[in-house]
């Protein structure tokens, strides 16, 4: 059985997907270890090319000997909602202006993609979560 290797750091950054560079935020985020940055930006395109448009939260995970590994992680549930209400940013002022109106249906939707990373048991409270994101975007919640 291999050694397990020990672990130096633990990295959480979001980016958006197939648009990863060598510049800042990664660089500086994760220059200091010494890892080989170039390898990490061409994996995480290669995986995310087909999520093109969205942010990716990812949590890497950074060995003493320079590897790494990193894990994705489901867009922000207010980035789902942005995408499919195609709004370019929420509203600031939630309570008085509403910027769109999201269905039962897209609820949903968004729900099920977010269920792997949500602290919910059920499609149920997942998609209790999500109207709460909406609600504090000022985005209304069709019941």
């Amino acid at each position: 059985m291999a050694a397990k290797k020990k672990i130096k750091a633990t990295v959480k950054i979001q980016i958006p997907a197939a648009k990863a560079t060598a510049g800042p935020p990664i660089g500086s985020s994760l220059g200091p270890h010494g890892i080989n940055i170039g390898q990490f930006v061409k994996d995480f395109n290669a995986k995310t090319a087909d999520k093109e448009g969205l942010i990716i939260p990812v949590i890497m995970t950074i060995y003493e000997d320079r590897s790494f590994d990193f894990v994705l992680k489901t867009p922000p549930a207010a980035v789902l909602i942005m995408k499919e209400l195609g709004l370019s940013k929420a509203s600031g002022v939630p309570n008085k202006t509403k910027v769109g109106k999201l269905t039962k249906a897209q609820v949903e939707k968004i729900a099920k993609i977010k269920l792997p990373d949500l602290n919910a048991t059920s499609l149920e409270s997942a998609m209790s979560m999500v109207k709460g994101t909406a609600r504090s975007m000022g985005v209304t919640v069709e019941e």
